[in-house]
């Protein structure tokens, strides 16, 4: 036996929807108008299909599916570099936004992609055979940093992110290290984005811009430099 599933998503307009994934590098393998909006669409192994729905809600939908590949950066990059050369940015918030590429403490390496009908693509490389989530680290910064990005990344839970960034940087600001300091900057600037508070974006990015870094460090926050370069373009554009 042979099986495959193909996720079936809504879409306010199937032409809208197929200039995003277009702009992803998908092929559009079927289209049809009548007697219903249809679309598939292919990239290499990802298929995916779409059905118009006028009355569809983006800001309310919670459709989505996991996407595994065996090169999750390459992939990050090539949407990346398509969104960028269709829009002209890096969406990070709003409707379609793409976030942060990073090693999640469930045993992948992990970035969210949102169409602009709401629908989300989870898209991970397996880094452990263990997806379980691992235990909260000991260290309060540890586990402050593990707990925020679950929220940010699991449940898309800015608020509960900002609240215990804001209250680690309170208590302990002083007393991080230098690599620490970028984590926690550049993932409360994610979030404050998220939230349309754009002076503490501002603010953040800027204080991140001020920190100095050695060749070790920059290699140690490889993924949040990366988030911050996108993140100064939305915030240097006001």
């Amino acid at each position: 036996m042979g099986e495959k599933t193909v996720p079936i998503f809504p879409c306010r307009s199937i032409d809208d929807c197929w200039a995003f994934y277009e702009a992803l590098g998908f092929e559009l393998t079927f289209r049809q108008t009548r007697p219903n909006p249809f679309i598939a669409v292919q990239r290499g192994g990802i298929e995916l299909q779409f059905y118009g729905l006028k009355a569809h809600d983006p800001n309310t939908g919670l459709f989505g599916c996991y996407v595994l590949t065996t090169d999750v950066d390459a992939l990050y990059e090539a949407f990346r570099g398509g969104l960028k050369a269709s829009l002209g940015r890096i969406p990070t918030r709003g409707l379609p936004r793409i976030g942060r590429l990073g090693d999640m403490s469930y045993g992948v390496r992990q970035f969210l992609v949102t169409d602009p009908d709401g629908n989300q693509l989870r898209i991970g490389q397996p880094t452990s055979d263990d997806f379980s989530h691992r235990p909260a680290p000991k260290d309060k910064v540890g586990r402050a940093l593990h707990t925020a990005r679950l929220f940010v990344n699991s449940k898309e839970d800015f608020e509960g992110a900002a609240k215990v960034l804001d209250h680690l940087l309170a208590d302990d600001g002083a007393s991080l290290t230098v690599t620490q300091r970028v984590e926690v900057l550049v993932l409360r600037a994610d979030v404050a984005l998220q939230l349309d508070d754009l002076p503490r974006a501002q603010g953040l990015v800027a204080e991140v811009g001020r920190t100095e870094l050695g060749a070790e460090e920059r290699t140690a926050v490889h993924d949040e430099l990366r988030r911050l370069e996108d993140l100064r373009k939305v915030v240097d554009a006001g």
